[in-house]
């Protein structure tokens, strides 16, 4: 079995409710346009026939990934998450000592990671950098642009 998968309630009831469109929603739309195409004759030369098929093998490939994230998948007890270290789950505030910019991340699972929403990925430069650091520490994170000093002001759930 492949590796386990940490991941909120949150993260898993979207991705629950997306495999669940695929399987009742775009499934049965996909086999209605295949008929459709088996209809029109000759399948050697049906290219609504070939595309459809095509669709399906994508969109089964995808049920079969998410199928296997949520088999593998382990929620984190959000209200069993310490805070004197940096961890998953955990938002860090902190300082770019370059420019003095303070900036604030809350370390997620891949699945759940959205920049633009301050969640960054555990396996991030900047996410793995800080895991296992304490209020007060200065890491050196090595990003696309250089090393980058980052003090750590707090740690919150």
């Amino acid at each position: 079995m492949a590796d386990v998968i940490y991941i909120t309630e949150e993260g898993l009831q979207k991705l629950r409710e997306e495999l669940d469109q695929l399987r009742l929603v775009e499934r049965p739309a996909i086999s209605k346009l295949i008929a459709e195409a088996r209809d029109k004759g000759d399948l050697s030369e049906n290219a609504e026939y070939s595309a459809a098929k095509e669709a399906q093998g994508m969109l089964e490939m995808k049920i079969s990934k998410l199928e296997d994230i949520i088999a593998r998948s382990r929620i984190i007890d959000e209200s069993k998450i310490d805070t004197t270290t940096v961890r998953i789950l955990n938002k860090v505030k902190i300082k770019n000592k370059s420019n003095n910019i303070v900036m604030e991340y809350q370390i997620v699972p891949e699945s759940e990671a959205n920049f633009k929403l301050g969640k960054i990925a555990v396996n991030s430069p900047i996410a793995m950098g800080l895991i296992g650091r304490k209020v007060g520490d200065t890491v050196q994170i090595k990003v696309p642009s250089g090393v980058i000093p980052f003090e750590i002001l707090s740690i919150s759930t």
